[in-house]
């Protein structure tokens, strides 16, 4: 599982690249998940083959699990998740 660092003060945009998984298909509904609460999912977007999520906030020293949960247009759905660190830089 990848895992980022991001400052609590930044607003940033995370991406899952689904085109290999895809095979052709194409991301029909995305939906983002974050665990536990105090990062923020401010904006979420996509492509027919990538995701994005714009995060801000979260505590200092906290760890947080951010997944993304798909539907594809011929009815697949799989989720893929990283870890963000919060620390002040």
């Amino acid at each position: 599982m990848m895992t980022f660092t991001k400052d609590p003060n930044a607003v940033l945009d995370y991406a899952i690249d689904w085109s290999k998984w895809l095979a052709g298909d194409q991301i029909d509904e995305s939906e983002w998940a974050v665990n536990p609460t105090g990062l923020t999912a401010s904006d979420e977007a996509n492509t027919p083959t990538q995701a994005t999520v714009w995060l801000s906030g979260g505590s200092v020293g906290a760890s947080y699990t951010v997944t993304n949960r798909i539907t594809t247009q011929a009815g697949r759905t799989d989720e893929r998740s990283f870890i963000v660190q919060v620390q002040d830089r």
